[in-house]
């Protein structure tokens, strides 16, 4: 009996421990999903969202926004007040989830990288070394602005069915507040995490002059501004916001099939830019690889040096022009 009364209790003690193991492990994964889970990061993004446009107090209110730069850092950086602004303002409108202090220190960091690459390793003078650390050292810029640039053009896009939208809303009688949330609720993101962010402001007692203009500012998007501008003046003088705002989208959508015709007819410019920019890299390597002999002195010899230097700035100057000719505004 007695043997058998210690396996039971082992076997007890076991279950208990296991129960308390997978109670442990959900607590866990509970605590983790009210902080990092789909829905908080939901509300925190709505939050910064507001934030980035609100006054300081405002923000100070609502949550520390990712413009803050850690205390260190912003006794050395003059001015670090409209850095954090302007900085925080294009990670938000990139919707990239990077604190100002990471973003500023990650790319002096591959500057320096490369810095100490050209000059130790490949033997380069400290000019050529300080060109490499800013070409590295913009790389995390340049991957923000490319994610603004495609995240203002889908918003752009999709602007005309946002209104059309709002007018049939405004059609069936909805007042303008809850044709704002139809947007958040129905549209794709991002236009529709824009338009809650109205809709919640407004809610929070915002006016809705400000917060179309908190609007304006999040998303700096030309056609956005004339429809926040039709809207106040309609506010002021009256009018039929339901025909304004359906004409809106209707010159919106023209505008946006007029410039995909011109980026149609540009094709064979920037495809030659391209192909201009790339093929004396393309050339040199495949050069460089059947032929190593007579292209090692670009690269050992002093004249090959300077003469790979200066061409590689004619270079740079040919593709930003190359750039201007091709860039066509609508």
């Amino acid at each position: 009996m007695g043997i058998f009364w210690q396996s039971q209790a082992a076997l007890i003690l076991a279950v208990t421990v296991l129960v308390a193991l997978l109670l442990f492990m959900e607590g866990l994964y509970l605590l983790w999903k009210s902080h990092h889970g789909p829905e908080a990061r939901k509300i925190s993004q709505r939050l910064d969202r507001i934030s980035a446009a609100a006054t300081p107090a405002a923000q100070a209110v609502l949550k520390d926004g990712q413009g803050d730069v850690s205390a260190w850092l912003a006794a050395w950086l003059p001015g670090e007040q409209r850095l954090s602004q302007h900085w925080g303002s294009l990670l938000m409108q990139a919707d990239l989830r990077w604190p100002l202090s990471v973003f500023l220190l990650g790319s002096a960091a591959l500057g320096l990288l490369a810095y100490g690459l050209v000059v130790t390793l490949a033997q380069q003078s400290a000019v050529v070394g300080a060109l490499a650390a800013l070409a590295l050292g913009s790389v995390p810029l340049a991957y923000a602005l490319r994610k603004r640039h495609l995240r203002l053009s889908q918003i752009e896009r999709q602007l005309p069915e946002a209104l059309d939208l709002m007018a049939r809303a405004l059609r069936a009688g909805h007042a303008f507040s809850s044709a704002l949330q139809m947007v958040g609720e129905e549209m794709n993101e991002p236009i529709a995490g824009e338009f809650r962010v109205v809709h919640d402001e407004i809610n929070y007692g915002v006016s809705l002059p400000q917060a179309l203009a908190h609007l304006t500012a999040r998303v700096p998007v030309t056609d956005l501004r004339y429809v926040v501008v039709a809207v106040l003046i309609q506010r002021e003088s009256g009018g039929n916001l339901t025909e304004v705002l359906s004409k809106l989208g209707d010159l919106i959508r023209q505008r946006l099939r007029l410039l995909a015709r011109v980026r149609v007819l540009s094709s064979e410019g920037r495809l030659s830019a391209w192909i201009l920019g790339l093929m004396p890299f393309i050339l040199g390597g495949l050069m460089a690889v059947f032929n190593p002999d007579f292209m090692r002195p670009l690269w050992t010899d002093p004249i090959g040096i300077a003469i790979v230097k200066y061409l590689l700035g004619l270079m740079l100057v040919g593709v930003l022009l190359l750039l201007k000719i091709v860039r066509i505004r609508v």
